[in-house]
């Protein structure tokens, strides 16, 4: 079994605003795992600020793994894990070992998983930007991705007053889409309790990681107040995470470049369950290639927010359809996602 690598530079059509910084792109790598016959691919996108230098270390760790070949994709994950490297990378080896599969098994991905096709529409994404570009903003975005779901991010540097504006601005143009909120750990505890009660009154359905990582102490008492559903995201990386708060928090939201691919992912939503926690998954920067991973396994989920994919320029991969505001995985074996820009 062989590794080759390749990166690819990815912009966004608009830049992604959230409480942390702001992102207009990134340099994504690309896994191809080969067993002379079929290739998998995979891909590494973690989050805001991943650059070429960042795309060479995570190169360097998968190949200094060594030979993988006769190896189970769990006993990879767990080697790969072991060893320490980052998340992302992990999850672009463990998409390519499982597109692989689906390939030699000539089966797409979700029945490999014993799943259906998923049934819930992705949000589309509004950054922190001010009021007149959210107006612009919103209907573009709803349009052009024939959007039933619209996620506003909040946690504005200037406070929770910015972010009413910001959030009014959305709520006027976005019409019959359901509005989600996501602080990205952007609030302080009393910001928090004031926003939600004040969100719970303005059509929100939801609200996602209110208190910034390591904050997690504080939740607790945010939870026994809260009028609106909170989600963890920054909180959660991988299964362990959720017994540790499951009782702050009504659902959780994995990525797959923090879990570390699909096979992390599985548990989480196991685990999850398990606490009768709803669930998410969302995404960072990837292109259709690890979008395309989470949409096989997007049936697993109550909320999706798989769009990142739908905000580049271009999408360097192709392979998936949105039909009615829902990302669907392809028919073809594996991930049915191929790379066409390098």
């Amino acid at each position: 079994m062989t590794l080759s690598f390749r990166t690819v530079q990815v912009t966004k059509k608009f830049p992604l605003r959230i409480s942390r910084g702001l992102s207009t792109g990134s340099t994504n790598l690309f896994v191809f795992v080969s067993d002379g016959e079929h290739t998998g691919i995979g891909e590494c996108a973690p989050g805001t600020g991943f650059d070429e230098t960042l795309a060479a270390l995570a190169q360097q760790q998968l190949t200094d793994l060594g030979d993988i070949s006769g190896k189970s994709i769990a006993e990879v994950y767990a080697l790969a894990t072991a060893a320490g490297i980052d998340s992302g990378a992990v999850a672009a080896l463990d998409i390519a070992l499982w597109d692989l599969l689906g390939k030699q098994a000539g089966m797409p991905l979700y029945r490999i998983f014993g799943l259906g096709k998923p049934t819930v529409p992705t949000s589309v994404t509004i950054g922190i930007e001010p009021p007149e570009v959210v107006r612009e903003r919103v209907p573009e975005l709803l349009k052009d991705n024939n959007g039933r779901a619209l996620k506003i991010k909040l946690g504005n540097k200037d406070g929770i007053e910015a972010d009413k504006a910001g959030y009014e601005a959305a709520r006027e143009v976005a019409g019959w889409a359901m509005l989600r909120v996501d602080a990205n750990g952007g609030w302080s505890l009393e910001d928090a309790k004031h926003m939600i009660a004040w969100l719970a009154e303005r059509g929100c359905d939801y609200v996602e990681q209110p208190l910034v990582r390591g904050a997690e102490d504080q939740l607790a008492e945010l939870f026994a107040v809260r009028r609106l559903q909170i989600y963890l995201d920054e909180s959660i990386r991988v299964a362990a995470d959720v017994a540790r708060f499951a009782d702050r928090c009504d659902g959780v939201n994995l990525k797959l470049m923090k879990t570390g691919g699909l096979t992390e992912a599985l548990r989480l939503v196991a685990v999850a369950r398990a606490h009768d926690l709803r669930t998410m998954i969302g995404c960072m920067g990837e292109s259709s290639v690890s979008i395309g991973a989470g949409a096989h396994i997007g049936a697993l989920f109550d909320h999706i927010d798989l769009d990142s994919h739908l905000n580049l320029n271009p999408d360097p991969a192709e392979g998936l359809t949105v039909e009615n505001g829902i990302v669907m995985p392809s028919d073809r074996p594996g991930l049915g996602v191929e790379l066409v820009k390098s």
